[in-house]
């Protein structure tokens, strides 16, 4: 089997391919990105790189899923360590802060977005706080889930229709 090859001989690995990805996801946005610039960036084949990955959501999909692990795997820690609850809530608050701002790119791919046509993050806050309100307002009812079911559903339609 032949190996993908990088200019001057050098091989073009797996990581190399995600480093490169997520730097021009981040700056330009997922749609911005072509597989040919990706390889054009990276100095090599657009084939070079379907030796790794299928295609350029293959290579999202494979960002967004480790970025996230690596997220979870810091709050797990703080989760499972020996402190009080309220310890332990500020500092996952501060790890996340801490996290989006000293792997800024790794933020941008799994929580922003350079689309135009895309939500901004204060529509996606106020979905969420909408979202949150409706469950804050049933978690401490005697209902549950399929008794508000209808109603849940009635919520998302409306959510949605104001943001298409």
């Amino acid at each position: 089997m032949m190996s993908p090859r990088k200019s001057a001989g050098k091989e073009l690995s797996r990581e190399m391919v995600l480093t490169e990805a997520r730097n021009l996801f981040a700056t330009l946005g997922y749609s911005n990105v072509s597989m040919r610039q990706l390889a054009k960036s990276l100095d090599c084949s657009h084939g070079a790189i379907y030796y790794h990955f299928k295609n350029k959501a293959e290579i999202y999909y494979s960002l967004v899923k480790t970025d996230f692990s690596v997220l979870n795997h810091l709050i797990d820690d703080i989760i499972m360590s020996e402190n009080a609850p309220s310890q332990k809530i500020e500092k996952i608050l501060l790890c996340f802060i801490e996290f989006g701002l000293t792997q800024q790119n790794h933020y941008s791919i799994m929580f922003l977005s350079k689309e135009k046509d895309k939500l901004n993050p204060a529509s996606i806050w106020s979905i969420f706080l909408s979202l949150h309100g409706f469950i804050t307002f049933y978690i401490n009812s005697e209902l549950s889930y399929p008794d508000v079911k209808g109603l849940a559903y009635f919520h998302v339609k409306n959510i949605i229709k104001n943001i298409v």
